[in-house]
């Protein structure tokens, strides 16, 4: 069994700034891709970031150059650092890896719980 936990979110004002964090745990051999994503009320869901596991990035235009997405590949943990943040960022964020269980399994895809970020005016 596998799960992803989120932290770091609250209310914060606007300008202001917030780190999550998603860990993984239980039985897990590799992971691959980890990526944030998040969901406004009546929106659809948006992938703001992804790290691959050498350390490649890549940003939503409407983040580049305010959230930088991290890793700790000892510590199965994933890191969105989000600066001069804006009331349009006010969402559920939720991580997403690509794992592998065992040498040879398949890769598949685990979802943590959503972590609540509001960013006041």
């Amino acid at each position: 069994q596998v799960r992803l936990v989120e932290s770091g979110g609250g209310l914060v004002q606007a300008g202001g700034s917030l780190r999550l964090s998603c860990t993984a745990s239980g039985s897990i051999f590799r992971i691959n891709s980890m990526d944030w994503y998040r969901q406004a009320p009546g929106k659809q869901r948006e992938l703001v970031a992804t790290i691959t596991s050498g350390g490649t990035t890549n940003y939503a235009d409407s983040v580049k150059g305010r959230f930088t997405i991290s890793r700790d590949n000892a510590k199965n943990t994933v890191y969105l650092q989000m600066n001069s943040l804006k009331p349009e960022d006010t969402a559920v964020y939720s991580c997403n890896a690509l794992i592998s269980r065992w040498y040879g399994g398949s890769w598949l895809e685990y979802w943590g719980q959503g972590t609540q970020v509001t960013v006041s005016s």
